[in-house]
């Protein structure tokens, strides 16, 4: 229990706007291409309740990943589709990367501040624990949330970004599997070495590229996440 409450209380905040940022991107980039369906339905909102998918939120908290209601793009609306759906698809992974280097940004100056932010039992160190596992997590949650929608199976990201630059025939194909795509990709996360042999050291490289003398807490935060 004690673990479950400190995983809330350190990943609520970043976990829900990282993939509230991450939806809104999508749909910012589609109506900004020809697109109206998501600003339309009101999805374009820094409401999080509005993007919050139950089970995905649960995996996030539970497993270290997850998944947000996605935004609806009628793709036929963009003035080129192939390449708008490409673009559409790089919105959400790549606010997810901008968000992972703001908060590396703001964890090393939190770093600079608090020294190694060993607690002391000082008022200082009390306020910049919190908040530092805060922005770690933070850092943690979006370049997880980066990597993971690159996987080149729709409907992740990855996925809509080889369908757009395939051939109309091989993207054919990869479309029908969609319906399928999930169950494929916990298929690779769950019974196959990709996490290890690719997500995983693609992960921890760029959170220790970014986070440099604080990439210690990152682990730390992300011990915390899986429960190691």
């Amino acid at each position: 229990m004690e673990t479950l409450l400190a995983k809330v209380s350190i990943m609520l905040a970043p976990a829900l706007f990282a993939v509230t940022m991450h939806e809104v991107a999508h749909g910012w980039v589609a109506d900004k291409l020809g697109d109206p369906t998501a600003r339309l339905l009101g999805r374009l909102t820094l409401n999080p309740f509005r993007h919050l998918d139950p089970i995905g939120t649960l995996a996030l908290f539970l497993f270290g990943f997850g998944w947000a209601r996605p935004v609806p793009v009628n793709f036929n609306n963009l003035g080129n589709p192939k390449r708008g759906m490409i673009w559409v698809a790089l919105a959400g992974p790549g606010v997810n990367l901008v968000l992972a280097c703001i908060s590396a940004a703001l964890l090393r100056l939190l770093f600079l501040l608090g020294a190694e932010l060993v607690a002391t039992g000082s008022l200082v160190d009390k306020v910049l624990q919190p908040v530092a596992l805060m922005v770690a997590s933070s850092l943690f949650i979006n370049a997880l949330l980066g990597v993971f929608n690159l996987i080149p199976v729709p409907p992740l990201d990855g996925g809509r970004v080889l369908t757009g630059v395939l051939p109309d025939r091989q993207a054919a194909f990869l479309a029908r599997i969609e319906p399928f795509g999930f169950i494929i990709v916990l298929l690779l996360i769950f019974y196959t070495d990709i996490w290890r042999l690719v997500l995983g050291p693609l992960v921890w490289g760029l959170v220790g590229y970014l986070s440099g003398p604080a990439a210690p807490l990152v682990h730390r935060m992300a011990g915390i996440l899986v429960g190691s």
